[in-house]
């Protein structure tokens, strides 16, 4: 399969880097670094081993990069209007469309502005950072979930997972609805936590421990109000653990905000807030981490 990167960043860079490096055909669409990538190719510092990409296939439009199979889409949620207009260029009947970011209701935004695109989420358990051009450093974990949204060409799901294995990748499919709202159970709590806080996930957990663990089962509750299936309180517990044992983490939420960056609030925050209310479930300690960052900038 054909494959492009939109979002060449901290997670696009690490998973197309690694479908690139297993020999698999991919574009990259890059931004500010892409002159440095054109001459100095794409590195990649992982805790499961560096490589390096000499010859990237490296673009500054979607307009100049070839129609494809799979496009992985790594940028920020809060890029998104950006999105509707780089993505045409790269679809043709059968695309499939992976959103690689973080928050709920991407892909019904995404098939409402561009109706028939085929659309599933890409949920990323990954520690990894971009410093500086072309460098990608991956520092723990990895692994990725698909979701399918709306795909009705289930084998392409499973093509993209395979490819995914086959280089290095921890890659499973599971219920759409389960994988976003599993993300959230993460994300909701260390993010926001982490600016509001202005702490690292090691100083979160030893400050903020009980409140944290507290958000992330508001999450499960209001994921099971809203229908999901599969997800209770023992996966707060296996989140906690596993938070426990990263390095010191700063979110990339946090990155957004010293960097003076929008933070992704709406996808993150308000987006699934407004879905519990929809169904008569208050997440009244989200609601108050939203609020703080709408008060620090966002």
């Amino acid at each position: 399969m054909i494959y492009s990167v939109i979002g060449t960043g901290a997670v696009g860079g690490y998973y197309g880097g690694r479908l690139a490096n297993a020999g698999k055909e991919v574009h990259f669409l890059f931004h500010s670094d892409y002159q440095y990538v054109c001459e100095h190719g794409l590195q990649v510092n992982s805790c499961n081993g560096d490589f390096h990409i000499a010859n990237v296939n490296a673009y500054n439009d979607t307009v100049r990069m070839p129609k494809s199979d799979v496009v992985l889409v790594a940028l920020k949620s809060v890029n998104e209007a950006l999105l509707y207009k780089l993505l045409p260029p790269l679809l043709h009947p059968d695309t499939l469309v992976l959103l690689i970011q973080n928050g709920i209701g991407l892909e019904q935004d995404l098939v409402q502005a561009l109706p028939g695109v085929a659309a599933a989420a890409g949920l990323a358990f990954i520690c990894s950072s971009k410093t500086k051009p072309g460098v990608v450093d991956h520092q723990c974990y990895g692994s990725i979930n698909i979701g399918n949204y709306n795909c009705k060409n289930p084998q392409i799901i499973s093509q993209l997972i395979d490819d995914l294995q086959q280089s290095g990748v921890d890659a499973h499919e599971v219920e759409y609805h389960e994988a976003r709202w599993r993300k959230a159970v993460w994300n909701m709590p260390f993010n926001g936590m982490s600016v509001v806080k202005k702490a690292n996930t090691q100083e979160l957990l030893a400050l903020y421990g009980s409140l944290i663990y507290d958000q992330m089962r508001e999450v499960i509750d209001a994921a099971n109000a809203l229908g999901v299936k599969n997800l209770d309180y023992t996966f707060a517990d296996k989140m906690m653990e596993m938070t426990r044992a990263m390095v010191p983490y700063l979110p990339s939420m946090r990155l957004d905000y010293d960097h003076h960056r929008p933070m992704e609030i709406y996808y993150l925050y308000t987006r699934p807030i407004e879905e519990a209310r929809k169904v008569g479930f208050e997440m009244r300690l989200c609601a108050e981490v939203e609020a703080r960052l709408r008060e620090l900038g966002g």
